[in-house]
């Protein structure tokens, strides 16, 4: 498979972004960190409130990169089986035969995946990591590209199951989208009287063989070893705060090296700067660390906690990174300001709604 030049890649995410702000109204920085974890080959989670778009944003989504696309409501009675797929007897034939579930797709939106138990939580584990199914001591690759887009309400706990650790760090990065501003409130219901129906469609900007490619020329992104030590500082650093129970493991500082590439690419850079590391560090750590069970009484959040190591852990200089980053050949990067705690993890991230709740951000 020829891989698509970071310059191309660039492009193309950029006219997939277009593509989706043609339904999605705002939220550039979001839907950017969503799209980063597509091209970085890894499951996004989109946990925010009631009717900001989460599903919409993974249907667009599916549409605007030519992907097969199923989507499957978790509820409480649902069984692995229903995720995977079962043997049914055939009398045709006399024999069982497999039965594909909805996991068999290019993207699957797993719908409220926090409301089903822990055991079909379980089913996807498997799929997300190895990209293959095991029903009954047969096993099923799954075609390629498989992204798992899932949804969940950080505020109904009834009826509801935490997702597990194990779960949760399979999930490349967290994303949430917050309220729109009012001009962007006002800018939906326009959009809407225009269309004249509920429904939203667009056209594809690529298939999934292109987006194959657009992965494969991450690959070709150059990462300097002063930006893979940055990295492990990073990851290392989210074990050793003394607010943090259990900190962020190396899948970790993994995701933080795929999302970088991805950020560069959508920058239309073969290079990844220390500016593409901050950008994706909270969204892609601060789901993968446990606080202690203290902090939740002083209302202290993984989010504000990664933010804190953010900048506390010194950047690579100038000097490290090659002679053309951040611009012309010969020019040196701009730094990345350090201000309050608070002004970075806004710049960075934005303000999710739900943070003054005191609820796990």
């Amino acid at each position: 498979m020829q891989p698509i030049p970071a310059a191309e890649v660039g492009r193309l995410a950029q006219q997939v972004l277009d593509r989706v702000g043609t339904v999605m109204v705002g939220k550039r920085d979001s839907l950017e960190l969503v799209l980063a974890g597509i091209l970085a080959g890894g499951h996004v989670l989109l946990e925010d409130l009631p009717g900001l778009g989460k599903t919409l944003t993974a249907r667009t989504f599916a549409q605007a990169l030519g992907l097969d696309f199923r989507r499957l409501q978790f509820t409480p009675d649902l069984l692995p089986a229903d995720v995977t797929g079962s043997f049914l007897y055939d009398q045709r034939s006399h024999d069982f035969t497999f039965r594909a579930g909805p996991v068999f797709t290019n993207l699957l939106l797993a719908d409220e995946i926090n409301r089903t138990p822990p055991k079909t939580q379980a089913a996807l584990l498997e799929a997300m990591q190895e990209k293959q199914v095991s029903v009954e001591g047969v096993t099923y690759r799954l075609e390629a590209p498989f992204h798992v887009l899932a949804t969940a309400n950080p505020i109904e706990y009834e009826g509801t199951y935490p997702l597990p650790e194990a779960q949760l760090d399979r999930f490349m990065l967290r994303v949430s989208f917050g309220y729109p501003e009012a001009d962007e409130e006002l800018n939906v219901l326009r959009r809407r009287m225009v269309r004249r129906r509920e429904e939203s469609e667009v056209e594809p900007v690529v298939d999934a063989k292109t987006l194959l490619r657009m992965q494969a020329g991450l690959e070709e992104i150059e990462v300097e070893d002063s930006i893979c030590r940055y990295l492990v500082a990073l990851a290392a650093a989210t074990r050793e705060h003394p607010a943090v129970l259990v900190g962020s493991s190396p899948r970790g500082s993994l995701a933080l090296l795929l999302l970088s590439r991805a950020r560069a690419a959508l920058a239309g850079r073969d290079y990844v700067i220390p500016e593409d590391v901050k950008a994706v560090t909270l969204p892609a750590l601060a789901h993968r660390i446990t606080l202690r069970p203290e902090m939740w009484l002083k209302r202290i959040d993984p989010v504000s906690v990664v933010a804190e190591v953010l900048a506390a852990t010194p950047a690579p200089v100038s000097g490290a990174l090659p002679s053309h980053a951040g611009g012309a050949p010969g020019q040196r990067p701009s730094p990345v300001r350090s201000g309050r705690l608070a002004d970075l993890e806004d710049d960075l991230l934005g303000e999710p709604p739900y943070r003054s709740t005191g609820l796990r951000g």
